[in-house]
């Protein structure tokens, strides 16, 4: 079984030793690991979609929001679409053993700086279960091992799928226990998890700003959060309004239950009265639930808009639920998204390529967009096959975490009986 009632300490050791044994591993054993997995995905199909219909009907899932059941519920064609990311990941170069810098020292010493996975990667994350899957072709083609803790309302289907990925270890003649899954454990659980620094060199926590705050005040093992994405879309004065329609509609509702969809609507005043009325109807026939400042409420008579609080600018909706404000200039909408945003993704639209520049550079986010939707921060649209989640971070990765942000180097010194003087 791929979930485990032993503790956190004894799933991470098993961990550590496989991850000794996998970092080691040829790409062919590792590539052979991965087809594996997309085969078995197919193959079980039928199983995987059974336990996740049970999860569906826990009492566990009974209050979670739409956008939350979305994201817990699985298709054959999402199942497919696991697979094909996982064959996307064995199609990348491997990272391991690139060679980053190579010269001779001058007391003749050969010196080079190769690339090595990071050894045991650890992974909190909520409704999500194609998560476990992404993770384990990641960590797999990267030679790292991983523990899995997901939420309680998708036990069975993380269980199945975590299941899938240690077959198929198996089957390539790899450690299993490079893929662990560890049941929930609440609170007590957690921090145990995040206190084995001496088996786990990385934990990415892919969840909301109380996951973040939980974390911060017990965790000894390093942290890289993939954590909240208030992100905002920026009408500038010179935008033109017809793409910025689509940009925004798309930011918002394309799914609105993940961290890189819009969650503040801003516009230059200039354009306010011109452009708020069609984007906002556009909005509201999608379902969306409104809220704004005066000026954006004042601009728009035909939908319904409520005030806005001062919390709204701050929140990660997750759902159909979009923040709308004017601003007078650039500037304003700069300072706004500085001191409300998550350093997730944030756009502007506008026709100027000054206003674009100056947009970029001040803003500071994992990802800047100038005329294209927020949804595009993704491992797989970013060519990395997949990813383990998006940093916020600026230490050691930013934005999507792939093949490479999984991995860390060592020097390798050869001489020929150099002593130094």
């Amino acid at each position: 079984m791929a979930v485990t009632t032993t503790t956190a300490s004894e799933v991470c050791e098993a961990a550590k030793r496989a991850a000794l044994d996998l970092g080691s591993a040829s790409t062919q054993a590792k590539d052979a690991a991965l087809a594996a997995i997309a085969r078995l995905l197919e193959e079980r199909a039928p199983q995987i979609l059974e336990a996740n219909a049970a999860d569906l009907a826990d009492e566990h899932a009974g209050g979670l929001s739409d956008a939350l059941r979305d994201r817990l519920t699985l298709s054959a064609e999402r199942i497919t679409g696991m697979a094909d990311g996982v064959r996307a990941v064995t199609a990348l170069e491997d990272p391991i053993g690139e060679e980053l810098d190579h010269r001779t020292l001058a007391a003749g010493v050969d010196l080079r700086k190769v690339r090595v996975p990071l050894g045991v990667v650890a992974v909190v994350y909520e409704a999500r279960p194609n998560v476990t899957i992404d993770c384990a072709a990641l960590t797999i083609k990267s030679g790292n091992a991983i523990v899995l803790r997901g939420s309680s309302y998708a036990e069975r289907s993380n269980g199945a799928l975590a299941a899938v990925a240690r077959e198929a270890l198996g089957e390539a003649g790899l450690p299993e226990d490079a893929v662990q899954l560890l049941a929930g454990g609440g609170h007590e659980g957690l921090a145990e998890l995040a206190t084995q620094d001496r088996h786990v060199d990385l934990l990415i926590p892919r969840g909301g700003e109380g996951l973040k705050a939980a974390l911060k005040d017990v965790a000894t093992v390093p942290v890289i959060f993939a954590a909240a994405g208030n992100c905002h879309v920026y009408v500038h004065a010179d935008a033109d309004l017809e793409m910025a329609r689509h940009i925004v509609l798309n930011a918002k509702v394309q799914r609105p239950g993940v961290c890189n969809a819009a969650e503040t609507l801003l516009v230059d005043a200039a354009v306010a009265d011109e452009f708020l009325p069609a984007a906002l109807a556009d909005l509201h026939a999608a379902g969306v639930e409104l809220v704004g400042d005066e000026r954006a409420r004042a601009a728009v008579a035909e939908v319904e808009v409520g005030a806005a609080t001062d919390e709204d600018w701050a929140t990660e909706f997750l759902d159909l639920k979009l923040a709308v404000g004017v601003v007078d200039s650039l500037e304003d909408a700069i300072d706004h998204v500085n001191r409300n945003g998550t350093r997730h993704s944030e756009a502007i639209v506008t026709g100027s390529q000054e206003a674009s520049e100056r947009f970029t550079a001040g803003v500071d986010a994992a990802v800047v967009y100038t005329n294209a939707s927020t949804r595009f921060t993704d491992g797989f649209e970013f060519g990395m096959g997949a990813e383990i989640g998006n940093s916020t971070q600026k230490l050691h990765a930013r934005g999507p975490i792939g093949l490479r942000e999984l991995t860390t180097y060592k020097y390798v010194v050869r001489g020929d009986g150099q002593v130094r003087e």
